[in-house]
């Protein structure tokens, strides 16, 4: 059962309550190239990603929240470090939501002109606590970031918002250490009742990065946790939107558009069964269908293991097999298999 959170509005969506589990990235681009940002922007919002947020570290980048709002149809989150008037400018710039580190924000009245800018217009607040950045006092109570660590600097920043009558907040709670965001996330989720924007911070390249956020995400996620997720990956910020929309379907959490299922290949394989279930998935890639898609080695597997998969295929020494279900509807020659799956799919 998911966990019971209030709902906050950011931009045109709503993170938390029962709203749908919401997928974000950042941008990467250099934040003086408006060009290239809005240009990257477009393409992750094509891409299904449902937030974007974008580095503030000075006030000439602060015209980049003026035109990505401009440009896009979703909200956009302004990341503020070290400087609390960047906040308060992204503000006045129409950014839909701030994300402040309470590590490096500064003092109390820094918290206090930043909660008045945002709540004089709305604008909901991410406090987001970082392993790698937090109050010098709480690091010195507990040695070291751990999760116990990191839950209270995100409790002492919440009551300072609600101090000043500020309670449209988020909260992240991000470390390296998979084991550590995962403990720190069950912690906080018992302690309030904030949205949870979810994600394993510093992650790594693409391999280990997918494979860490994946156990990460996925495990809070199962747990009943999570409002809005963020795979942070050292890579390009389309492939964090991909792998952020797949654990949702992973999960069943999400359902729009095809799942693929393909055997791993044993002996038993008379055909090229990797290179075949990439094609398809490459393939299909921008199909919106809900359904189930198998791409099988052998006749033990498709249409055997394979009965629950709304289509598929398999096939050897040369002919191919198209099955819906338990039941084979057609027999194609081998070369023919991926062209005739794309039409089957069509006519679904």
């Amino acid at each position: 059962m998911r966990r019971r959170c209030k709902s906050v509005k950011v931009g045109s969506l709503i993170i938390g309550g029962n709203s749908p589990i919401t997928v974000q990235s950042m941008l990467n681009v250099p934040s003086y190239d408006v060009e290239k940002n809005i240009s990257q922007a477009l393409e992750l919002e094509d891409a299904g990603c449902e937030i974007i947020r974008v580095a503030v570290p000075n006030m000439e980048s602060v015209k980049l929240i003026y035109a990505l709002k401009e440009k896009l149809k979703i909200p956009v989150v302004a990341d503020i470090h070290l400087n609390y008037k960047l906040a308060i400018e992204s503000v006045v710039a129409g950014v839909d939501k701030v994300r402040i580190n309470p590590g490096n924000i500064g003092s109390e009245e820094n918290v206090k002109a930043v909660a008045k800018a945002c709540g004089s217009r709305g604008i909901p607040i991410r406090i987001g606590v970082n392993s790698g950045s937090m109050e010098k006092e709480i690091l010195k109570k507990y040695g070291t970031a751990t999760p116990q660590a990191m839950c209270e600097s995100a409790l002492y920043n919440a009551s300072l918002l609600e101090k000043y009558d500020f309670d449209d907040i988020i909260i992240s709670m991000k470390s390296s250490d998979v084991k550590s965001t995962i403990e720190a996330y069950r912690l906080i989720s018992e302690k309030c009742e904030y949205p949870l924007h979810i994600g394993v911070t510093e992650s790594g390249t693409e391999r280990m990065g997918l494979i860490k956020s994946s156990c990460g995400i996925g495990s809070l996620l199962l747990d009943g946790i999570g409002d809005t997720v963020r795979v942070s990956l050292t890579a390009n910020p389309l492939n964090e939107v991909h792998a952020g929309i797949d654990i949702l379907k992973a999960l069943g959490i999400r359902k729009d558009g095809v799942e693929f299922i393909s055997c791993p290949t044993c002996g038993r394989t008379r055909i090229d069964i990797i290179k075949l279930a990439n094609e398809a998935e490459k393939a299909l890639a921008n199909c919106k269908k809900n359904i189930k898609i198998a791409v099988m080695g052998c006749v033990v597997n498709g249409p055997g293991e394979a009965r629950d998969a709304d289509i598929g295929i398999t096939g050897g020494n040369g002919i191919g097999i198209i099955f819906k279900k338990d039941k084979i509807i057609k027999r194609v020659p081998e070369e023919n298999l991926l062209e005739e799956l794309i039409k089957e799919v069509e006519k679904m």
